[in-house]
């Protein structure tokens, strides 16, 4: 399965420059209209770039974070540092759990060090956290192909919706609930891929474009068709869904972006596996249910307010500039929770990089049971 690319270059959605003690990410808040590279220098810079979704999606996210305490330490490696590090990031999206794990982790690996031994091994371990994430993923792909393959060999070919994005984008690389999807296509099989736009933040263009890149057939719909092309029969019927997921709890609830539960109702109505890929980091055994997990209200000017390009593709074929239009008045009432809870008895299958299992306590106690469950 080859690694994701941009323009055909391998690229990943975050480099590190060791001798610039620097990072290097993909602004996602310019895709699809302006393919950009920043450079995140300070911790500040790191907690803007999770904060504002320059990086985005769940194993992303930890991963920066990662990044974000070693960054900070290379200006001052002490205890006051490290905890005020910590709790900078940990706040700067309360429902993607990879992002405490990995701060949880990389704590628990820095506190016991002397100081001075702290700036090296927090780049290191910041690395080795990325590298884990593009393999944990690599594996969710081949094990979720698995599952797609017998599909796809009952009609000849595979039609997959998918929701919000969940591709290389959203992890260092290959991504969760697409990496299954560009394991079939790389393989041969035929694959076509319904995108939900994902509204307000339209995180299904970002799906677009990387399927795009890929070469992956695909098709981008209005959120609210969801329910309408599921119950579609015959050769245009969806085979399945596959979302991933910021938080699971140990009893197989799942926490994604809003608007999931809805397809999950939907796909359970019409008889469509509801499948959900995620990593390890993205599970939260602590956590007994959904209704434990936090959701974040994000600002309401992300509906009051539409951004795009402005004006029309000119003579030459070059579009407009990048801007933003207003369609409610700035003092209009919204919600805009970021997140929904889709219970785990409409979740046919988690898949994980050790592999898939229903989604119950017991099915991912007996992916790892070495691990403290609630």
């Amino acid at each position: 399965m080859p690694a994701m690319k941009v323009n055909n270059v391998h690229t990943r959605t975050l480099v590190p420059a060791p001798e610039a003690r620097a990072v290097d990410i993909i602004d996602q808040t310019a895709l699809p209209h302006e393919y950009r590279v920043l450079r995140l220098t300070t911790l500040e810079d790191a907690a803007h770039a999770i904060r504002s979704m320059q990086v985005r999606g769940a194993p992303l996210i930890g991963v920066t974070a990662a990044y974000g305490l070693a960054l900070a330490l290379q200006q001052n490696p002490d205890d006051a540092t490290l905890a005020s590090a910590v709790a900078t990031l940990a706040t700067t999206r309360p429902t993607a759990v990879n992002l405490h794990w990995a701060l949880a982790h990389m704590q628990a690996r820095l506190l016991p060090l002397d100081p001075g031994e702290r700036a090296d091994a927090a780049w290191q371990e910041a690395g080795a956290i990325a590298e884990e994430d593009a393999a944990q993923c690599r594996r969710i792909g081949e094990h979720g192909k698995a599952l797609l393959r017998p599909l796809a060999e009952k009609r000849g070919h595979l039609n997959i919706m998918t929701h919000c994005n969940a591709g290389w984008l959203a992890t260092v690389d290959f991504g969760t609930a697409l990496a299954p999807v560009y394991a079939a296509f790389d393989s041969g099989i035929d694959v076509h891929v319904w995108v939900s736009e994902t509204r307000p933040r339209n995180q299904g263009l970002l799906t677009a474009w990387e399927l795009m890149q890929h070469g992956v057939p695909h098709t981008l719909f209005a959120d609210n068709a969801a329910g309408w092309l599921l119950e579609r029969k015959g050769a245009n019927a969806i085979d399945a869904v596959i979302v991933g997921a910021d938080r699971i709890a140990a009893n197989g609830d799942v926490a994604n972006k809003v608007g999931t539960y809805l397809k999950a109702l939907a796909a359970h109505e019409a008889v469509v596996p509801f499948l959900v890929a995620a990593p390890r980091s993205t599970i939260d055994f602590d956590c007994a249910s959904g209704m434990e997990i936090p959701i974040e209200e994000r600002s309401g000017d992300e509906l009051r307010v539409v951004r795009g390009l402005t004006g029309e593709v000119d003579s030459s074929g070059q579009p407009g500039s990048p801007g933003s239009l207003r369609q409610l008045p700035p003092d209009e009432q919204v919600a805009n929770p970021a997140f929904d809870i889709t219970p785990a008895r409409f979740v046919t299958a988690i898949i994980t990089e050790r592999g898939s299992a229903p989604a119950t306590a017991e099915g991912l106690r007996k992916l790892y049971p070495e691990d403290r469950h609630a």
